[in-house]
């Protein structure tokens, strides 16, 4: 029983050993991430005067009125021909995924599972699906990327994304199983826990990666939901070819930019191994005889893991606002509104860990190793 305080009331128990260094442990991830933060815009702000006074410097040492005038209208068409050349790859870009959305591989991310998520996991799992999106968008040849059973708390994160009315993407309200009833006999349900292996992408087939941030709460649960629709699951072939090391998850962006690879290049280890992070791959192997797999997407909470990593790396910032880019507003027309856009990263920093492959906060889909 507690002891009271000096005021009557219970004190509260004292934590364990392990509790104590896992305290401290996010303490200092927070007290990291906070520093990072601060130097970041502490280094924006410098980059930013430091590029004024040159110009400034630079008018003033123009000898005429006229110079100073060619000098404005030069950088005015510097600016112009940036945006234009954005402009048209952001045309090319929209065309592929219009092709896409026609003729290419179909790829549902299942948000039915919303009801056993908190806010804070939603929103993880929303981040997942802007990642996916900027990925496919710069892919040659993208998928046909649909989100099912999105509504309510998941929905209204999603439109808080920048540019997210502008998406060229399905958004169904709708179950996959009733929006795509025409095609069950395709539906193929991507689970750790199904006996089949998935050897290659059969484009008339339709892949659902189930989107289920549970932190291992609800084990199973995709395949028991896959074996009740009567529809196909299948796994994917990743013990074939590597063993994992350290934590044994994947993102739902990196399992979608695993298909996509696949695609790509018809040829599954070259896509494991572009995409899964090193840390997590052990020694690759032509034949492994554990066929246990970790396929579709569980992540794990950065700031959560006593375990974790913590990732300070200039290009994983990087790589993580030309991904907010990507999946934000079209037509940025300046700088200024551009360095709005770019501050959305913000509400994405809890996201850290990429390694060239923008591993992100949890949002399993009750796939695992």
């Amino acid at each position: 029983m507690d002891q009271p305080n000096g005021n009557g009331q219970a004190a509260a128990p004292a934590l364990s050993k392990n509790a104590r260094k896992k305290l401290l442990k996010q303490q200092r991830l927070e007290s990291r991430k906070a520093e990072r933060k601060a130097a970041e815009k502490e280094r924006k702000q410098q980059a930013a005067e430091r590029r004024r006074r040159e110009w400034d410097e630079k008018l003033a040492a123009a000898a005429s009125e006229e110079e100073r005038a060619r000098l404005i209208e030069s950088r005015r068409e510097t600016r112009r021909e940036r945006m234009e050349k954005r402009s048209e790859e952001r045309e090319i870009k929209i065309g592929r995924l219009r092709r896409a959305a026609e003729v290419g591989q179909r790829v549902v991310v299942d948000l039915e599972f919303a009801h056993l998520m908190t806010p804070n996991e939603i929103h993880s799992l929303v981040q997942q699906i802007m990642y996916c999106y900027a990925v496919n968008g710069r892919c040659a040849s993208p998928a046909h990327l649909w989100l099912t059973g999105c509504s309510g708390e998941m929905e209204t994160q999603l439109q808080r994304l920048p540019g997210f009315d502008k998406w060229i993407i399905e958004m169904e309200s709708r179950p996959y199983i009733e929006a795509l009833h025409d095609n069950k006999e395709n539906l193929v349900y991507l689970t750790a826990d199904a006996e089949t292996i998935l050897d290659e992408l059969d484009p008339k087939k339709i892949y659902i990666i189930g989107g289920l941030v549970d932190r291992n709460r609800w084990k199973g649960i995709t395949m028991k939901k896959a074996n009740d629709q009567g529809i196909q699951s299948a796994k994917l072939p990743i013990a074939n070819y590597l063993k994992m090391s350290s934590s044994q998850i994947l993102t739902v962006n990196q399992v979608v930019e695993i298909l996509l690879k696949y695609l790509e290049t018809r040829d599954w280890k070259s896509a494991f191994f572009q995409v899964i992070p090193p840390r997590k791959r052990g020694e690759a192997e032509e034949v492994i005889e554990d066929e246990e797999t970790i396929d579709a997407a569980e992540i794990e909470r950065v700031e959560d893991e006593a375990k974790g990593e913590d990732v300070d790396d200039e290009n994983v910032r990087l790589q993580k606002k030309q991904c907010v880019r990507e999946a934000g507003p079209e037509g940025i027309e300046d700088e200024s509104a551009e360095d709005s856009v770019r501050t959305v990263a913000a509400s994405v920093d809890e996201a850290v860990d990429f390694e060239g492959n923008m591993q992100t906060k949890e949002a399993t889909s009750g796939l695992r190793e």
